[in-house]
């Protein structure tokens, strides 16, 4: 029976009669981790109740010792919850103060509740379980994201922007085919969020130290108590895994870079040389020295919030690239980068949601835009190829030419006389005007995922059903 962990002072609290005195100011300072790990407290309670209930269930303790450490804690939970709860660096991580604490409420019975588990499978069930929250969290946020993207492309199916390449106009394309852009690529980052969750979808709990116990555990029971599929089928690798919580990163990463895009495009849009969007006064803020400034911080702090989620991801990779099997104490330095990574997506995600329903969209700023550039240089292209039937690179020289003479001539190409254009070449017609605007421009373009307004329709509708 383990110790009742009543002292906090003593020498040797957790690790029993090995060590003769307890650890200097130095190592009480490196080793603690409930400066952050008590964001476990509700995962630790939860799997606590489920292992002691299983060693009920199998004769391992006795009902009545399981009945008093079920009731004791959950009114640690409660205590913790109300902001009741002392805790103590001296007791180091989540785990012994929450035991220490059930000693002080029901006495010995508190002992038996370590009965054939080990703090390291303990804790890989309290971190799997917070990052299984935490990515159906994720999923409900980018769902929302991906909500708001939906209303705005459905406004906006048929207003004319300019579509870029390099940052330099490039051909019409609509602002809702620009929305459903990110749909797409929020879509990525919720599948990779559902596929993260099949893959942690296992309990680590009985898998012990690293070799399992002798215990006549029943697995199945906890993992199912729990709400995983099954449990682990290995008790090395069980201790050893931290991939779940890569993999949140890896992810927070690609929709964090996402975010960041978005970020980066809204700064640009709602510039004067632009002119595309407004931001309200809810997500800009002023100058202290220019009272003419309206900046888009919510925007940028998004930007920069990807920073740190990358380094988070990189952090923890490094941390486990050259770990032995089965567990070291390095990997208690995972979770703070999880825990800074969870929060600045979460924040990042709920702004980008808030700025995307906020935005005003300057559609006359944007169609203006759309047709600058020779912007429908293509088409014209395109109308050489279909109509007078010339194969599309002597099409493509053909139009170099136009825009040339446009271009010297301070117009667009809808703007060269038809004598002009034919003098380039003669199977030019005056039925060529007919698809030098952006609007025409944009409704051809009908092919599947194209940014024809009927088209980005379809892909709405598409996407409504799954959302």
């Amino acid at each position: 029976m383990a110790e009742s962990n009543t002292d906090t002072k003593s020498s040797n609290q957790m690790w029993g009669g090995r060590f003769a005195s307890g650890p200097d100011a130095i190592m009480e300072e490196i080793n603690a981790s409930i400066g952050f790990d008590k964001k476990l407290f509700a995962q630790d309670i939860r799997g606590s109740i489920a292992h002691a209930t299983m060693l009920a269930h199998q004769g391992i303790i006795s009902a009545e010792d399981k009945d008093k450490i079920v009731h004791g804690l959950n009114t640690i939970l409660s205590e913790i919850e109300g902001g009741n709860f002392e805790f103590s660096r001296r007791l180091e991580d989540i785990h012994m103060n929450i035991e220490a604490r059930l000693a002080t409420l029901i006495g010995p019975a508190a002992g038996r509740l370590h009965t054939a588990r080990s703090r390291n499978d303990q804790v890989a069930l309290d971190f799997r379980l917070w990052v299984k929250e935490e990515l159906q969290k994720t999923e409900q946020m980018l769902t929302g994201l991906i909500a708001a993207f939906l209303d705005r492309a459905e406004e906006h199916a048929e207003s004319v922007m300019p579509g870029f390449t390099h940052l330099q106009t490039a051909q019409p394309v609509t602002f809702g085919h620009h929305c459903m852009a990110y749909v797409e690529m929020f879509g990525r980052d919720r599948s990779r969020v559902r596929h993260a969750i099949e893959h942690l979808d296992e309990s680590p709990i009985g898998a012990a130290a690293l070799a399992g116990t002798g215990y006549p555990i029943d697995r199945h029971m906890t993992a199912k108590a729990l709400g995983f599929r099954e449990p682990t089928r290995n008790s090395i690798d069980t201790v050893s895994d931290r991939d779940f919580a890569i993999e949140f990163l890896a992810i927070a990463a690609i929709t964090g870079m996402h975010l960041s895009r978005l970020a980066e495009e809204i700064v640009i849009w709602s510039t004067p040389q632009f002119g595309f969007i407004r931001l309200s006064d809810a997500f800009s803020t002023g100058s202290s020295i220019m009272p003419q400034k309206k900046n888009p911080d919510a925007a940028e702090l998004v930007r920069a919030k990807t920073g740190r989620i990358n380094g988070s991801l990189i952090a923890l990779l490094t941390i486990m690239k050259g770990l032995p099997l089965a567990y070291s104490k390095d990997m208690q330095e995972d979770k703070e980068q999880v825990f800074d990574a969870a929060e600045s997506l979460e924040l990042a995600i709920a702004a980008m949601t808030g700025m995307v329903r906020d935005m005003t969209v300057n559609t006359a700023s944007m169609k203006a835009a759309a047709g600058s550039g020779f912007s429908t240089a293509t088409d014209l292209a395109d109308w050489l190829v279909r109509e007078a039937g010339l194969p599309f690179r002597d099409a493509h020289h053909v139009t170099g030419r136009a825009v040339a003479l446009a271009e010297s001539k301070g117009c667009d190409l809808a703007e060269l006389p038809l004598a002009d254009l034919q003098a380039i070449h003669s199977a030019i017609t005056d039925k060529v005007y007919d698809v030098l605007t952006v609007e025409a421009s944009v409704a051809s373009r009908k092919s599947f995922g194209g940014t024809a307004p009927s088209e980005v329709r379809k892909q709405i509708a598409f996407w409504r059903a799954r959302n």
